[in-house]
C-alpha cells in the first residue's frame, strides 16, 4: 500500500481511539457527575449527531474545494478543542458548543479521509476500503477500554487525554500528510457542486438502496441491546451480554475482513458482493425471529443463553454483512462518482444514511414499543428482515442494469 494509504489507515484508527474512549462514558458524566435531566443529556447528544450528520455534505464539498489535508487537520484541530472544552465546562451552553464542535469535527475530516484513501489506493481502492474497515473497528475495540480504565479515576482525565490523542493526531497531520497532487481540487462553489452530485441519478439510486444497510447495521447499538436487557433484565449479566456484542463484532471484522474481501474479490462481481452483504445483514435478525416466542426460562443460566445468544449471532452476521459489502460499497461510490467531486459524494451520501439511519431508528422503537404492547415479538425482526431482503433486491437490480459503474471520469480528476 502507497505510504499515504498506510498513514490514513493509522490516522483512522487513532481517530475512534480517541472517539470511542470518551463517548461511550459521555452520557454518564452529564447525568452522574454532572447531574443533568434526561432529556438534556439527549439534547447534548443529539446536537453531536446532528452536527455530524447534517453537515457531511458541506465537508465533503469544503474538502472538494480546499483540498483534502486541511480539512483532515481542521477536523482533529476542532475535535481536540471539543473534547478539551468537555473536560472543563459544566454549564450547558457550553457543552452544546462542546457536542457540536466534536460533531462537525466528524463532517469535516470523515469525507475527507475516504476521498484521500480512494484516490491515494488508485485501482487498489477494494483492498484499501477492506484494511480501513479493519483499522476502524480496531479503534472500536481498543477506545472504550481504555477509557474505562481512565474513567476510573476521573471523566475529566479521559476527556483530557482523548483531546491529547487529538492534538497529537493534529500535528502529525500537518507534517506527515503530503498535500493532494496539482490539479485535483475542484473550482467550482459548494452549491455547484451539490447541483453535480444531485444530478447523478444512479449515485442517488445506489444511496437510496443503501440506507437500508445502514439502518441494520445501526441495530448493534439500538435493538439488539434492548432485546438482551429485555430478556436479561439490567443486571451485570445483561451488561456483559451487551459488551460482548460490541466485542465480537470487533474481533470478527479484525480477524477476518481482508481474507473476506479476497475471496469476493476473486469469486464474485461487485455488485453481487454488495447484495450479498445486505442479505447477510438481513438475514442477521432471524435467529431473533426464531427464539422470539420462547418462553423465559426460569434457570439463570438459561435465561442468559436466551437473552444473549440469538443477540450475539445477529451481531456476528451483521458484522460479516459489512464486511462483505463495506470495500465494494465505497468503491461504488467513486466509481458513480466518476473520480470527480468524490468528497462531495462521499459527504453527501453519508447525510443520506444518516438521515435514513435517523427515520430507521424510529420506525424500530416504533417496532419495539408494538411488539411489547401488542403480544408480537418477532414483529421487528421480521421486518427488519424484510428491509433488508428488500434493498438487497434493489442493489442487484442495479448491478444488473449496469447503474453501478461509471466510466466517464478518470479516478484522479476532481476538477
Amino acid at each position: 500500500m502507497p505510504t499515504v494509504t498506510r498513514l490514513l489507515l493509522v490516522n483512522q484508527f487513532t481517530i475512534n481511539l480517541g472517539f470511542y474512549m470518551l463517548m461511550p462514558y459521555l452520557a454518564q458524566h452529564l447525568a452522574g457527575t454532572l447531574g443533568l435531566a434526561a432529556w438534556l443529556v439527549g439534547l447534548v447528544l443529539g446536537v453531536r449527531n446532528l452536527s455530524q450528520q447534517g453537515l457531511f455534505a458541506l465537508g465533503g464539498a469544503l474538502a472538494d474545494r480546499f483540498g483534502y489535508k486541511p480539512l483532515i487537520v481542521a477536523g482533529c484541530v476542532l475535535r481536540t478543542f471539543g473534547f478539551a472544552m468537555l473536560a472543563m465546562v459544566e454549564s450547558v451552553p457550553a457543552l452544546v458548543i462542546a457536542s457540536a464542535a466534536t460533531g462537525l469535527a466528524g463532517a469535516l475530516f470523515n469525507p475527507a479521509v475516504r476521498a484521500y484513501l480512494a484516490v491515494d489506493a488508485g485501482p487498489r481502492r477494494v483492498e484499501a476500503f477492506a484494511l480501513f474497515n479493519v483499522f476502524y473497528q480496531a479503534g472500536i475495540l481498543a477506545g472504550p477500554l481504555v477509557g474505562l480504565a481512565l474513567t476510573g479515576a476521573s471523566f475529566r482525565l479521559t476527556c483530557a487525554v482523548a483531546a491529547a490523542v487529538f492534538a497529537v493526531l493534529s500535528i502529525i497531520q500537518i507534517r506527515a500528510l503530503p498535500p493532494q497532487q496539482a490539479g485535483t481540487r475542484s473550482n467550482e462553489g459548494i452549491l455547484a457542486q451539490w447541483r453535480v452530485v444531485i444530478a447523478n441519478r444512479p449515485f442517488l439510486l445506489f444511496a437510496t438502496a443503501m440506507i437500508c444497510s445502514y439502518v441494520l447495521s445501526f441495530q448493534v447499538y439500538l435493538a439488539l441491546p434492548l432485546e438482551v436487557r429485555r430478556i436479561g433484565g439490567d443486571d451485570t449479566g445483561a451488561t456483559l451480554g451487551v459488551a460482548a456484542l460490541f466485542v465480537a463484532s470487533g474481533l470478527v471484522t479484525v480477524l477476518a475482513q481482508t481474507r473476506l474481501t479476497a475471496w469476493c474479490r476473486a469469486r464474485i462481481p461487485a455488485g453481487y458482493a454488495l447484495a450479498l452483504g445486505v442479505a447477510t445483514m438481513a438475514a442477521a435478525f432471524l435467529p431473533l425471529l426464531a427464539t422470539a416466542a420462547l418462553p423465559r426460562p426460569s434457570n439463570p443460566a438459561a435465561l442468559w443463553a436466551l437473552a444473549v445468544t440469538p443477540s450475539l449471532a445477529a451481531a456476528v452476521l451483521l458484522a460479516i454483512g459489512t464486511m462483505l459489502a463495506f470495500p465494494f460499497e465505497m468503491d461504488t461510490i467513486v466509481n458513480l462518482a466518476g473520480g470527480r467531486l468524490v468528497a462531495t459524494h462521499y459527504g453527501i451520501y453519508n447525510t443520506i444514511c444518516g438521515i435514513g439511519i435517523t427515520a430507521g431508528n424510529l420506525l424500530t422503537g416504533a417496532a419495539l414499543d408494538t411488539a411489547r404492547n401488542h403480544g408480537l415479538p418477532g414483529l421487528p425482526w421480521l421486518a427488519l428482515t424484510t428491509l433488508g431482503a428488500l434493498s438487497a433486491v434493489m442493489i442487484i437490480a442495479l448491478h444488473r442494469t449496469g447503474r453501478l459503474t461509471s466510466t466517464s471520469h478518470s479516478v484522479t480528476t476532481t476538477s
